[in-house]
């Protein structure tokens, strides 16, 4: 059995195969899938690689990806997602579990180099108050986790959708992040 890692990068190979065209139609379904965090990563990436080879296939046919999936990708998407077996809850939580404690410690590591390079400059108060720090630690993270559902919201909206305006997400999502970073800097 391939991993999913490697189903991954032989995807990337892969797409390069195709036209202009079709590969912003397997783009849009391929970040719509795997936007679907509750999905089986094995099983999506395998869907994934199955679809790209029928489309390849199509293509040297002289196929484009509408006449092969359909005109509504969402809907084609959907019905596929609907197929699809979800994530063990425990691989998920493990998983988010893994990016906060990532994060804890990239936080620590920052604050700890921080407050080394002051010292050096005046004295600093290295107490450390466990119950404000657990709070605002709980706070940054629930920040950070509705910013990325957010951003998953943003990129879902405008998937399949060519009237959407890039330039407008993407100026919302570019507030977005900096609007949070200025307020815990």
């Amino acid at each position: 059995m391939i991993s999913s890692k490697q189903l991954i990068s032989e995807n990337n190979e892969k797409r390069k195969l195709l036209n202009k065209e079709n590969e912003k139609y397997y783009g849009d379904l391929l970040l719509y899938i795997r936007l679907q965090m509750r999905l089986s990563e094995q099983q999506s990436e395998e869907l994934l690689m199955e679809l790209l080879d029928h489309l390849i296939e199509g293509q040297s046919e002289g196929k484009t990806a509408q006449q092969i999936f359909g005109d509504n990708p969402k809907k084609y998407a959907d019905e596929i997602i609907s197929e699809l077996p979800n994530e063990r809850p425990g691989h998920i939580f493990s998983f988010i579990a893994y990016l906060a404690f990532n994060l804890i410690s990239w936080l620590l590591i920052i604050r700890g180099a921080v407050t080394f390079v002051f010292s050096f400059f005046k004295h600093v108060d290295e107490t450390v108050y466990i119950v404000k720090s657990g709070l605002s630690t709980i706070l940054f993270i629930v920040s950070i986790g509705a910013i990325i559902w957010y951003l998953f919201f943003l990129v879902r909206k405008t998937l399949f959708n060519e009237r959407s305006s890039k330039r407008k997400d993407a100026i919302k999502a570019g507030w977005l992040v900096q609007d949070f970073s200025l307020s815990i800097f």
